[in-house]
């Protein structure tokens, strides 16, 4: 039976960014479900920090959600919201955008 020893005079350590990459894979969904759903995004792209987005409704903006999926912030101007995501902005758009 094979074991798992460590070396001596080393130490294992989790890979932060592994950890982030796997809660970011669902990310986009999380989003896009916050946002309303496929049918409710006319258009959304990514700016630097930001996803701008164009919604048809953005009175169904679930912005908890959309802070559990990480957003450090939510900006709501009727049917335009910005969702602040850090520097991976446009990688998440253009998830989302293959998600739609």
């Amino acid at each position: 039976m094979a074991r798992d020893v460590a070396t001596p005079g080393h130490t294992r350590t989790v890979d932060s960014n592994s950890r982030e990459a796997a809660m970011a894979d669902d990310r986009p969904e999380k989003i896009l479900a916050a946002l309303g759903g496929a049918d409710n995004v006319v258009e959304i792209e990514g700016c630097i920090t930001r996803l701008r987005c164009e919604l048809e409704d953005g009175s169904v903006v679930d912005e908890a959600a959309l802070k559990q999926a990480g957003a450090h912030g939510v900006m709501k101007a009727g049917t335009v919201v910005q969702v602040v995501v850090g520097p991976e902005a446009d990688t998440i758009a253009e998830d989302i955008q293959d998600l739609l």
